[in-house]
């Protein structure tokens, strides 16, 4: 069966309106680096300014951009259900998100109570928007297991942002709830666990086996694992009122989940039909990788307390999460949305002379995409290893400051080529 098929392409937004979350998030990325390049303090404590407004870059700035750009796309496309009024969707997500991160990393950083302020009212502002929009479109969408797993992810989002707004206004000095550590351990997992991990699950079952041309998922796996991970998340949120055993019963299980994703991803990706060298495969493969590597850590920290309250335990467990799985992944899929979006919009706009429209793999230069796949590569580990020797951890902010570059580069090459043929943003 096609990989393709009930796709409603006639139903793709314009370019520019996903482009603008796709360019948007590679500066992030580069402040992110240059966070590390000026101070090393964030690899010293989780709980440093620094850190935190660097997670903040990593998590809002690059992820969540380029995420809910490719929402965007997919929703219309895969789900067969267009936002609702996409260029104010769009306008109105895009610039208070950007805004709002600038405004929560200030706020971290010079420790201002308005900076806090700022953000809440522009995060609130992009995030309700655009939740609104999706939960629109999704309630009207089409079924299937990654329409699920985008539904589960954009709940996710909601929850995270919820729990987000209220450490703000903790932050800001204007509420002060109980219970702040497990909201605080609620939100991260909600985040990256709900948020990041089920919306690439779930875009994974559709775009592995159409860009990577491998074998599809197993059905079994392909309907129950988000569902499975998104109940096993909201158990873990109950945890403190939990017996301690039903709650490390609930984290194997997670734990578990997530191994096998990664497993059979990369079991299928080993089985795909075309042998050609592909650097988006290559970010996946990493992604994979360093998902398996997150859960040997932190099973490694279920048998050794001392490493468990380490300093470098939940460092090194989030960059191998955040930096090595999510980054990896989400450059791997910009790669391909992007060029096949600039090939897509000038074959549907130039049809009486397709002939002369660039194929998907010309739209970027291949040698470039692999030298930022070096770089991005060096950049996690010389920033891991930095956890351990401080004096990597200058060599891979400044890895990561060219890797986040080189992206920035590469994608507006793609954007140059569809202008130069004729291509048009409306």
């Amino acid at each position: 069966m096609s990989t393709q098929a009930g796709l409603s392409f006639e139903q793709a937004p314009p370019f520019s309106l996903p482009l603008q979350f796709f360019l948007s998030a590679p500066l992030f990325l580069l402040a992110a680096a240059l966070l590390i390049v000026l101070d090393p303090a964030p690899l010293a404590s989780r709980w440093t300014p620094q850190a935190l407004a660097l997670t903040h870059a990593l998590t809002l700035g690059f992820l969540a951009m380029a995420m809910l750009g490719a929402l965007m796309q997919m929703l219309p496309v895969v789900a067969g259900s267009p936002l609702p009024r996409p260029r104010a969707v769009a306008w109105l997500t895009q610039v208070p998100l950007a805004l709002g991160t600038f405004s929560l990393m200030a706020g971290f950083l010079a420790a201002e109570p308005i900076a806090f302020g700022i953000a809440i009212v522009l995060l609130g502002i992009g995030f309700a928007v655009f939740l609104a929009a999706a939960v629109i479109s999704l309630v009207r969408a089409t079924g299937n297991v990654t329409v699920w797993g985008m539904r589960l992810a954009v709940l996710s989002l909601g929850l995270t942002f919820m729990l987000g707004l209220v450490l703000a206004l903790m932050r800001a000095g204007i509420w002060t709830p109980p219970a702040s550590a497990a909201m605080l351990a609620t939100h991260l997992a909600l985040g990256l666990l709900g948020w990041v991990l089920l919306l690439v699950v779930g875009v994974a079952f559709q775009v592995v086996p159409m860009f990577q041309i491998t074998p599809p998922y197993p059905p079994l796996l392909a309907r129950w694992l988000t569902s499975g991970l998104f109940a096993l998340l909201l158990i873990h949120a109950a945890a403190p009122v939990l017996p301690p055993r039903v709650g490390a019963l609930v984290k194997a299980s997670l734990a578990a989940g997530i191994l096998l994703f990664a497993v059979i991803t990369l079991r299928l990706q080993a089985r795909r039909r075309r042998k050609l060298p592909d650097v988006t495969l290559d970010f996946w493969r990493l992604g994979m990788a360093s998902l398996i590597a997150s859960v040997a850590v932190w099973i490694v920290a279920q048998f050794s307390p001392a490493w468990a309250g380490s300093d470098a335990y939940p460092l090194l467990l989030a960059m191998l999460f955040i930096g090595g799985f999510a980054v990896s992944v989400v450059n791997g899929m910009l790669y391909k949305i992007v060029p096949f979006l600039a090939w897509f919009h000038l074959q549907a706009q130039l049809q009486a002379r397709a002939g002369s429209i660039p194929t998907m793999k010309d739209m970027i230069a291949e040698g470039r995409t692999r030298w930022q796949f070096r770089f991005h590569l060096a950049a996690c580990g010389l920033l891991a290893g930095g956890l351990f020797w401080p004096s990597l951890a200058h060599a891979g902010g400044l890895m990561l400051a060219l890797s986040a570059l080189l992206l920035e580069i590469n994608l507006l090459s793609a954007v140059r080529r569809f202008v130069r043929h004729g291509g048009r943003f409306t």
